[in-house]
């Protein structure tokens, strides 16, 4: 008999339950610093922000570029030094390590020493998503791992569509800090809740450092990653000042911020579950379809975002079309990768969050130069067309002549 047979139902979906809720915390502290910055800003510089508010969020923004400059650093360097390490031990030293690096953040007294918290906290998180994937997948049993990954990253859409929308509020009433707060307690929360109901899982067998890092050979895996690193980079170009947009380009009031951020967390909600089923059934044609909608979405988000009736809409749609071609571009990314699961995971996740950087750092760029709030969103539509483009040549089938890498189930 399995070990997973010997799992009651309630204690099975506990161990489920207990997993997503991580990924729920992943959520929470990568996105409320999106509709956050003007209060950071404000806090942490006041004497920029008194003289110049746009100069200080777009500096603001580097909250956010750090916390992605930490998943790429962390997910590929904690994927291959843990390879041995039992899954559960894993998913508990990360879940920690966020705890860690939330609280350091809430506490720091500087601008500088917030965006150290940040950074250490963002260390974790993409081998946090592929060891809670592949935990998950074993505790539903053999053929499940693509609904592993799903439940896990549900927990990250489903805090786009009620947690972020919360917690910004929080914060913009009581303070960014007490915002992240709340966000620490869900780790500690999905730490205890983790230990208490997760069985233990080994890790791979023949799982070591140098078995990992084989997955970086592969030249696809590397046109795949900037695929995403590009491509996504739109949504992160617009979702990284949509405070800022709501306010000022659209001229609704702060209370309205978390109501645009929970209409887009709604559009990738139904965007991911859509996009599953999508990539299961075509793939390639998935990512091409899925880019060209993108490009459209963002663009209708550009033209609407100046009228606060249709901002709402276009917030939904551009949620909804990112989302929609993620699960494609996570399968192709994996794909790609020679027979490394728990790495193809964390990549992906460094590719999306070097899209965060990027569509963050350009946006601020942006305003900075004194281009206006808008320009993000113009940035956003470019980036998205380049990773079109970047699709349709990682998408041309391996030449006969070169073996094909082992296909990875998601």
């Amino acid at each position: 008999m399995r070990w997973v047979d010997t799992l009651t139902r309630g204690r099975r979906w506990a161990a489920l339950l207990a997993l997503s809720l991580g990924g729920f915390g992943l959520g929470l502290t990568e996105f409320s610093a999106m509709g956050l910055l003007p209060e950071m800003a404000r806090d942490l510089l006041p004497t920029e922000y008194a003289t110049s508010p746009p100069d200080a969020v777009a500096k603001a923004g580097w909250m956010i570029t750090s916390y992605a400059l930490g998943v790429v650093a962390g997910a590929p360097t904690i994927a291959a030094l843990t390879a041995r390490l039992p899954r559960k031990h894993l998913v508990l030293g990360l879940l920690g390590l966020f705890l860690v690096g939330t609280v350091l953040s809430v506490a720091a007294p500087t601008f500088e020493l917030v965006l150290a918290g940040r950074f250490v906290g963002a260390l974790a998180h993409g081998a946090y998503f592929g060891a809670a994937a592949i935990l998950a997948g074993r505790i539903l049993g053999p053929g499940n791992q693509g609904k592993g990954f799903a439940i896990v990253l549900g927990g990250l859409t489903a805090s786009n569509l009620l947690g972020v929308p919360l917690v910004t509020s929080l914060g913009q009433s009581h303070g960014w800090r007490t915002a992240y707060l709340v966000v620490a307690l869900v780790f500690a929360l999905s730490l205890l809740a983790v230990l208490a109901t997760v069985p233990t899982v080994a890790a791979a067998p023949g799982g070591s450092p140098r078995a990992e890092l084989r997955a970086f050979r592969s030249p696809r895996v590397w046109l795949a990653s900037a695929v995403v690193a590009v491509g996504t980079a739109g949504f992160f170009a617009v979702n990284s000042y949509i405070a800022p947009l709501t306010t000022q380009v659209a001229g609704l009031s702060d209370s309205a911020v978390p109501w645009v951020m929970a209409l887009m967390g709604l559009g990738m909600t139904v965007g991911i579950a859509a996009g599953g089923a999508a990539a299961d059934r075509d793939l390639r044609r998935t990512i091409r379809y899925g880019f060209v909608a993108v490009i459209a979405a963002v663009v209708v988000f550009g033209v609407a975002a100046g009228h606060p009736a249709a901002l709402f809409p276009a917030a939904f749609l551009v949620g909804a079309t990112s989302a929609f071609i993620g699960p494609a571009l996570q399968s192709h990314l994996i794909e790609s990768a020679p027979g490394t699961q728990l790495m193809g995971a964390a990549v992906n996740q460094s590719a999306a969050n070097v899209a965060n950087s990027l569509g963050a750092a350009l946006g601020g760029a942006a305003i900075a130069a004194g281009w206006g709030y808008l320009s993000p969103v113009w940035i956003g539509a470019v980036l998205a067309a380049a990773g079109f483009l970047l699709a349709v040549r990682s998408l041309r089938p391996v030449p006969a002549t070169a073996p094909a890498p082992d296909p990875v189930a998601a």
